[in-house]
């Protein structure tokens, strides 16, 4: 069986051939169960771990499993919360064909479906960029947005400005025209796209902000709990979702459903059916499209199928 760490993994992905193979995925499709989640007791007195298991495959084709344990006693121990694996089999056989590190999986499937789409929902011509949070995803998003749009500037925001300083110097020395902005409300108003990796449980992006023309783009929050965006961000614009898990569980979605703002039947599309052509996205140029995804084993199993065809061939 063959093994990938963390390096391997990342070097066979990049971010114009990951977006064509999720894309590629949501148009063939898969079987994706609801994930299994578990908690494990005696982590801590207080703490209790949690294992989450998101299986998918293909009919006659790959089979892959990530599993995802969140142990917060963790911190206490010097040692990250959150690790991931992925396992890709044979679905045909069940054989073992790679283990993977799940967190690059996660982190680069993540940024390239947000990429994915914004082919279809942000202006061509988009060359102005705000990245709100500059954690794991957020590091990301700059390369994965330039894969499908001319982007050219990077706005970086993030509560934590040393974070935030440390992304723009590493964008600058690749080529990017990138500054740490203070002002979120004005760098707002000043971007083409907006695009949002955090874990905040308080809006941050506010609908008065967006300007005609703009992409907002929800990809950090995936509990009720969570919020980037106010319900003003969904009043009168164009939602699109990856999925309709989306509506179950993203507090961006699940507040303005609430207050009456918007409704389920108000989404145009989700991203299956935006790569497969029932819907073409943008529809005009100075339309507000909003994103919001909450991820999907499918984008898992792409990643994967990718990675282990790069180094022993499909």
């Amino acid at each position: 069986m063959l093994i990938l760490d963390s390096s391997q993994t990342t070097t066979v992905l990049p971010f114009d051939r990951l977006v064509d193979a999720i894309d590629a995925m949501f148009v063939n499709g898969c079987t994706v169960p609801l994930r299994h989640s578990h908690s494990i007791e005696g982590a801590a007195a207080d703490l209790p771990g949690t294992l989450l298991l998101m299986p998918a495959w293909q009919k006659g084709g790959r089979l892959g499993i990530k599993t995802v344990s969140v142990f917060p006693s963790n911190t206490g121990r010097s040692l990250p919360g959150l690790h991931s694996t992925f396992i890709l089999l044979d679905a045909k056989t069940g054989v073992p064909l790679s283990m993977l590190d799940g967190d690059a999986i996660t982190s680069r499937r993540t940024a390239a479906a947000s990429a994915l789409a914004a082919r279809f929902l942000s202006r061509p011509e988009s060359t102005d960029l705000l990245v709100v949070g500059a954690g794991r995803v957020g590091s990301l998003i700059p390369d994965a947005y330039a894969a499908v749009r001319p982007i050219k500037t990077v706005a970086v925001w993030d509560i934590d400005t040393g974070r935030a300083d440390a992304l723009v110097t590493n964008l600058n020395t690749r080529g990017f025209s990138a500054e740490r902005v203070r002002d979120l409300e004005r760098a707002v108003a000043n971007a083409d796209i907006v695009s949002c990796a955090t874990l905040s449980t308080q809006p941050l992006i506010h609908g008065a902000w967006l300007r005609p023309g703009t992409h907002l783009d929800l990809i950090g929050g995936f509990t009720p709990a969570m919020r980037e965006s106010d319900d003003v961000c969904f009043a009168g614009t164009s939602v699109f979702v990856d999925t309709d898990e989306a509506l179950m569980k993203a507090g961006d979605l699940l507040s303005p459903m609430q207050s009456g703002v918007f409704d389920r039947a108000s989404v145009r599309a989700t991203l299956t059916q935006l790569c497969r052509g029932e819907h073409r996205g943008r529809q005009a140029h100075d339309e507000i499209t909003v994103f919001k995804a909450v991820g999907t084993a499918l984008e898992d199993l792409a990643a994967a199928s990718l990675a282990y065809d790069a180094y022993v061939g499909p």
